[in-house]
């Protein structure tokens, strides 16, 4: 996107003057799926795509709000800022955002226009509602010189998909969108928020990503859900190892444990969660001494695992996720993002990009009727 032809598109809704543009990016997550709310390690890195937020201060009180990738358009006055609006609404992302400044008694002094555009494939489990928060909290925090840091700003952005987008997600998201480093990706602790910026070295290989063109949903239930299983797994584990979140527990004590955890759903779920912080912390320390093929027999076992004990995957991840392994030259395969739809990230060499791309492409589509998209 070229953000002189988006300036122009927000003089053509807004009028003339000047106007402010930001950028915050998508994410994809190489491993660590789910871990992220329970404590543990993730592995994601950001993406060129992303969103992009246009600001002019005004003199109204009110905000206005409006997007080039919806047609939904709304104007707020400050004494709704911070009440959610009907469920599904996009504009609950930024006006989330916006809450949080107001909820730390910050005063927002005028009213402002802003105008968003994102080239992040919305439902494709690439994070475009966390680049949207963080770009709007990037922008009101710039604009309004409230000089918050941008740690602070991920925490904002994680709370507004909380309180109005009703969605109980952990960190990952906001912190890449906020974080990210190109040529990096960034192996976080989820419950200190220590990171490491790890260079991504991959030569001879490309990472790519498969849009199933099935959207994800992480607002229907089954996300949250999945909270609630992993704290009950808690609680069962509880009363013989004092444990807060499943990242306190090893895999090897989980094995002693496991049967102490009379649902098997719940015991299912845990052990989905343990056992990929196990994979998260093994893959970054085979990526630094560069061993790919280990880092993506990792990859496969997570969404084996994201699959039969976590359930998040469904028939359309399955298969792309099937048919790329069958390709030569694909060194791993899994789905990236909280699933239910969404999209795979696969390691593929580079002499096998193209064949990946036209084959796995034509399978998918014959089985599942879907015509799937590929960012290299």
């Amino acid at each position: 996107m070229d953000i002189e032809i988006l300036k122009n598109e927000f003089i053509a809704r807004y009028g003339e003057g000047d106007v402010a543009g930001y950028f915050s990016p998508g994410r994809v997550n190489l491993i660590g799926e789910h871990t992220d709310y329970n404590g543990g390690f993730v592995f994601p890195c950001a993406l060129t795509f992303g969103t992009y937020c246009l600001i002019r201060k005004t003199t109204n009180s009110f905000f206005r709000f409006a997007s080039l990738n919806l047609e939904q358009v709304e104007k707020i006055e400050p004494e709704a800022f911070t009440t959610p609006l009907k469920k599904g609404n996009w504009v609950n992302y930024p006006l989330g955002t916006i809450a949080q400044f107001v909820k730390r008694g910050l005063k927002i002094s005028s009213g402002a226009d802003i105008l968003i555009a994102g080239n992040v494939p919305s439902g494709a489990g690439l994070s475009s509602s966390a680049a949207l928060e963080v770009v709007t909290a990037v922008a009101i925090n710039d604009t309004f010189g409230f000089g918050l840091e941008q740690l602070e700003l991920v925490k904002m952005a994680q709370k507004a998909e909380h309180e109005f987008a009703g969605v109980n997600c952990g960190i990952m998201d906001q912190f890449a969108s906020g974080m990210g480093k190109k040529d990096h990706a960034i192996f976080l602790n989820c419950d200190t928020l220590s990171y490491d910026l790890v260079p991504i070295k991959l030569d001879g290989v490309k990472i790519v990503i498969g849009n199933t063109n099935s959207p994800h949903s992480l607002d229907s239930g089954k996300y949250n859900e999945r909270v609630t299983q992993c704290k009950a797994a808690v609680e069962a584990i509880k009363p013989y190892k004092n444990i807060n979140s499943l990242a306190e527990i090893s895999w090897d004590e989980f094995l002693k444990l496991e049967d102490k955890i009379a649902d098997d759903v719940v015991k299912r779920r845990a052990r989905h969660v343990v056992s990929e912080i196990k994979r998260t912390t093994d893959a970054v320390s085979e990526l630094k001494a560069g061993n790919l093929e280990v880092f993506g027999s990792l990859m496969n076992g997570s969404h084996n695992s994201l699959r039969d004990d976590y359930e998040v995957t469904g028939n359309e991840l399955d298969t792309m996720v099937d048919e790329a392994r069958k390709i030569e030259g694909v060194i791993g395969s899994r789905m990236t993002g909280g699933g239910f739809g969404g999209s795979t990230v696969s390691l593929v060499k580079d002499e096998a990009v193209q064949n990946f791309i036209e084959t796995v492409g034509k399978n998918y589509q014959e089985k599942t009727g879907l015509k799937p998209e590929f960012y290299v």
